[in-house]
C-alpha cells in the first residue's frame, strides 16, 4: 500500500515511498528497540542487520522495509541501491484486554498490545549520501 509522495516531482527532487503495517501483535516498546537500530540506514544494510537480529520484532520490520522498497521500485521507478530509510515510526495500536484468573476470585489484567509501523524510504543519489553519523556516548 503505497502513498504517492511526489508524483509530479522535478527530476532533481527527492522522491520517497511509504509502507505501513497496522495492528502488528507486538508491544510498541519492543518494536521500537529494533526500529531504532535501522533508522537512517541504506535499505540493503538495514535488511542484512534485520536478518540477523535476534528480536522477534525484526521479522515484521524487515518485511515492511522490503514492502517500502517494492513500492518505491514499482510505483516511482526508483533504484533500490539509492534508497535510504528516511523515516520509520512505531505508534501504539489498540490494546486487547484479557483476564488471567487468580486465587480467591481475583483476576489479573493482561494487556495484549498492538503496533502500527510506518516506513518511508527516500532516494538519495550515491554521491550525496554521507556516512551515517552517530552521537558518541556520554563523556566521562
Amino acid at each position: 500500500m503505497a502513498a504517492p509522495a511526489d508524483t509530479d516531482a522535478p527530476e532533481g527532487a527527492v522522491q520517497s515511498a511509504v509502507a505501513k503495517a497496522r495492528y502488528v501483535r507486538m508491544s510498541p516498546m519492543k518494536v521500537r528497540r529494533v526500529v531504532d537500530i535501522v533508522r537512517g540506514m541504506p535499505v540493503g544494510q538495514a535488511a542484512s542487520v534485520l536478518q540477523f537480529a535476534e528480536q522477534a520484532a525484526a521479522k515484521p520490520v524487515a518485511k515492511l522495509v522490503a514492502s517500502a522498497v517494492a513500492n518505491a521500485e514499482n510505483n516511482f521507478d526508483l533504484d533500490p541501491a539509492t534508497l535510504v530509510i528516511s523515516t520509520i515510526t512505531v505508534d501504539e495500536g489498540p490494546t486487547m484486554k484479557r483476564f488471567q484468573p487468580r486465587a480467591q476470585g481475583r483476576a489479573y489484567r493482561i494487556r495484549k498490545r498492538t503496533s502500527h509501523i510506518t516506513v518511508e524510504v527516500t532516494s538519495v543519489p550515491e554521491g550525496a549520501r554521507g556516512g551515517r553519523r552517530r552521537s558518541k556516548g556520554r563523556t566521562r
